[in-house]
Formats: C-alpha cells, sequence, structure tokens
C-alpha cells in the first residue's frame, strides 16, 4: 500500500508540472498521528527540509478561515512553533472531492458500467459534506469491475487524475500547488 501511496502523489504532483522537485510524501496514518508526526518534523528539520502538513478538513471549511485557524477550531490543534503558515493545508472536505473534480479520470479508471449521473452536479465538491463523498463514489462505481473504496482504490484514481484540473475546482488544492511551484 506504501507504494501504490507514494506513486499516487508522485504523479497527481506531476501532472501539476512539479516534475524535477517533487515533494517527500510521507504516509502517516490518522489525521492525530499526521499532526504529531509533522510537529516533530519542524522541530528537527534542516535547513532544506520543508516539512507540510495535509489532511482532509473531514467538514466545511469558512472562506476566510485560515488552516491553522480550522485546525485549532476543529481539532485544538496549535501551530507549532518554528512552522508557518504555508506549512498546513487541507483537502477540503476529504480527498475525495479532488477526485471529483477530474470526472474525466473516474470515467477512464471504471470504465463500462460508471454512472457518472450519480455523482453531483456540483461545480465546488469542496462543498460536499466529507461523509457523502465517498458513497457518491461508490454508487457511481457500482456496476463496475472494481468499486470505489478508500485505500489502494482511491489512490490509484489520485495518481490518474489531472491536478491542474483539481486546483481549478478545489481552492485548498490551487493553494498547496502553488505554494510547491515556489518552493525551491
Amino acid at each position: 500500500m506504501d507504494q501504490i501511496f507514494r506513486t499516487a502523489w508522485r504523479d497527481f504532483f506531476t501532472s501539476a508540472g512539479l516534475a524535477g522537485r517533487l515533494p517527500a510524501v510521507v504516509r502517516c496514518g490518522d489525521r492525530a498521528n499526521a499532526f504529531r508526526r509533522f510537529s516533530v518534523a519542524v522541530r528537527e528539520a534542516g535547513d532544506d527540509e520543508l516539512p507540510i502538513l495535509l489532511v482532509d478538513s473531514e467538514g466545511p471549511v469558512e472562506e476566510d478561515q485560515s488552516t491553522w485557524e480550522y485546525l485549532r477550531d476543529n481539532d485544538g490543534w496549535r501551530q507549532p512553533a518554528g512552522a508557518d503558515d504555508n506549512q498546513a493545508y487541507l483537502m477540503a472536505q476529504a480527498m475525495e472531492a479532488w477526485l471529483l473534480a477530474d470526472r474525466g479520470a473516474l470515467r477512464e479508471y471504471f470504465g463500462r458500467g460508471f454512472n457518472e449521473n450519480r455523482l453531483p452536479a456540483q461545480n465546488d465538491p469542496e462543498q460536499i459534506p466529507q461523509n457523502r463523498l465517498e458513497s457518491y463514489l461508490r454508487t457511481a462505481s457500482e456496476n463496475c469491475g472494481q468499486q470505489y473504496a478508500k485505500g489502494a482504490v482511491s489512490f490509484e484514481i489520485l495518481g490518474q487524475v489531472d491536478a491542474c484540473k483539481v486546483a481549478k475546482k478545489c481552492r485548498h488544492a490551487k493553494d498547496l500547488l502553488d505554494h510547491l511551484r515556489t518552493v525551491r
């Protein structure tokens, strides 16, 4: 699973034009563990390292709310000493919103039997409640050879989506990609 995870993120960032300066992505498990590991990485980072936290928001994010404000208000997480505002990003409300932003990739991945009409006609997938995102994808893919599921399937799809299409529909993805383009 770790290989699928790393390959998916590599392919996603490559599709965003970041080839040659791809971030090293570390799978951390649940949100709390990701934050703990990020906090340690910030404390121990060398001069040439820039730890970045990327987690699902698991809820709606207000337009004017910063990532650190959101994480403080919803998770009780405080911005670690030494971390700046450009070191935390959200997948609002979950990674599945990013997948829904590129329906062509979903059609290609699932192939015959994929029922795109079961997906919401939403121009801003980040506004879809987290608890509905996964069910939309499962329902649309129920007549395919492989139904949507978190884990290997979700990461295989992430590796096929066009990050530029995602950035056009998901402002949090755009914020992350814009920042990564300025690094190095």
